[in-house]
């Protein structure tokens, strides 16, 4: 794509709205603009020098009048450094196309997936984290996702890789410089500093991995599984927290044969919530309907970010159910598993003598159901905290590892005296990935692969 073309898309969400956006950036944006848009007052649009707020009018090509607003930033001073224009009117899809297709006439090209961003980063307006944060903020499914990528799009991980960037350049910078001079008697860093400075990297790329340990990918929601034996009440706590009632109940063991999947709400968090097929040791492997619904249900289970592990609270435990409980104890795992009795309000007091937290529930009483959701919003909030954006933490976490290792073997160069030029080798190595982190280090592919997943328009 060439960078100088003036390009314009929609820049609101699909839909009909009150308001309508469409967006303009390029050098000649300006001009474009002026071809089309009829201001309210006598302004030559040409002659502006800062930004400013324009009513008027843009004809169609049906001689239709638009009525909006103009936004206009004739300077570099804008989000893609680039002259660039907002026209605000009204919100109907048929229209926005309309005014397109109006200044497309005028010079201007249809923008491709995330080209305003793309241009935004070339020109060095933000860093790749950044980038992503605006992705993010597109992809927020809920609040605690939207304040995520805000707070990463306001710098939260730019700052502090621009700030380690700047510390090891300068290390190097005296490390250089000392090699240089190599044959004068000049100190140009101690080896106390250089050794402090370097652990002092280390240190805050330590942190920045810890903060992106947990994330996942986010498109794909948290998954919660409802696990346990046939007829354990797995059907009916599905219905009684997404509030409906999707999931077929009867007493009759083994109603549930597929997994059904529901997205709601816990904890202002979007999550899937997942009901499986109840666990039958007696289905024998094959090809049969009951022997695949039990692979679904491992299947999902290994998936699973946080499995509830549902016990019939009326029955005393079986065998499975024994061994279930022995293996949380012995192996905790990656997974979060909460158990819950349910049936409660029929309860066996004679097999609550383990020492076990349960949750105790019943879906006729609503009993224990609060209590549930307040675990499972304790256990997500733990498991996808932190500020930054999963895209960023899938992409980062490779580099990052290897900046570190590049940083530990600086230290041992240093501590061991094993000259300068290994330490500057290995600060280099450590200064390359976080270049590739924040995008002073980039490839086509990998910008392609990032932008081709922005809407048109962003």
């Amino acid at each position: 794509m060439d960078l100088h073309d003036t390009i314009v898309a929609v820049a609101s969400p699909p839909g009909g709205a009150l308001r309508g956006i469409v967006r303009l950036s390029g050098v000649d944006a300006v001009a474009v603009v002026q071809n089309c848009f009829v201001p309210d007052e006598a302004v030559d649009l040409a002659t502006l020098k800062r930004a400013r707020r324009i009513t008027g009018n843009l004809p169609l090509s049906n001689g239709l009048s638009l009525p909006g607003s103009l936004l206009l930033w004739p300077t570099n001073r804008s989000y893609t450094q680039q002259p660039a224009a907002e026209f605000h009117t009204l919100g109907s899809p048929p229209l926005l196309q309309a005014a397109v297709a109006k200044f497309c006439s005028a010079g201007a090209r249809l923008a491709r997936p995330g080209e305003f961003t793309l241009r935004a980063f070339l020109a060095g307006r933000i860093d790749l984290t950044q980038a992503e944060a605006v992705l993010g903020v597109i992809d927020s499914h809920d609040e605690q996702q939207l304040q995520r990528s805000l707070s990463q799009l306001a710098g939260g991980i730019a700052r502090p890789l621009a700030e380690l960037r700047e510390q090891l350049l300068e290390v190097l910078a005296h490390l250089e410089a000392g090699l240089d001079f190599v044959d004068e008697d000049i100190e140009f860093i101690s080896a106390d500093e250089l050794q402090r400075q370097v652990v002092q990297g280390q240190t805050l790329v330590a942190e920045l991995l810890a903060r992106m340990q947990t994330q996942t990918e986010s498109a794909e929601l948290p998954r919660l599984v409802l696990l346990g034996r046939p007829n354990a009440g797995k059907s009916s706590l599905l219905n009684a927290l997404a509030g409906d009632t999707s999931a077929l109940v009867s007493p009759i063991a083994g109603t549930t044969r597929d997994y059904l999947v529901r997205r709601l709400q816990i904890g202002g968090e979007w999550v899937e919530l997942i009901d499986t097929a109840g666990i039958d040791d007696d289905i024998a492997p094959g090809e049969s309907i009951p022997a695949a619904a039990q692979r679904m249900t491992q299947l999902a289970r290994e998936h699973a970010e946080v499995i509830v592990l549902c016990l019939d609270g009326s029955r005393p435990r079986d065998a499975w159910e024994t061994a279930a409980l022995q293996g949380l104890s012995q192996e905790p795992g990656d997974q979060a598993t909460l158990l819950v009795l349910t049936k409660s309000d029929l309860a066996n007091p004679a097999d609550d003598t383990d020492d076990h937290d349960y949750i105790r529930t019943s879906c006729v009483t609503s009993a224990g159901l609060d209590q549930l959701q307040q675990e499972l919003t304790r256990l997500l909030a733990g498991r996808h905290g932190g500020d930054v954006v999963p895209a960023t933490a899938l992409r980062c976490r490779d580099s990052l590892s290897r900046a570190a290792i590049a940083l530990e073997r600086a230290r041992q160069a240093a501590a061991h005296q094993a000259g300068e030029e290994l330490v500057a080798a290995e600060l280099w190595l450590a200064l390359d990935e976080l270049g590739q982190v924040v995008g002073a280090v980039y490839t086509d592919d990998m910008l392609d692969r990032l932008f081709s997943r922005f809407c048109i328009g962003k």
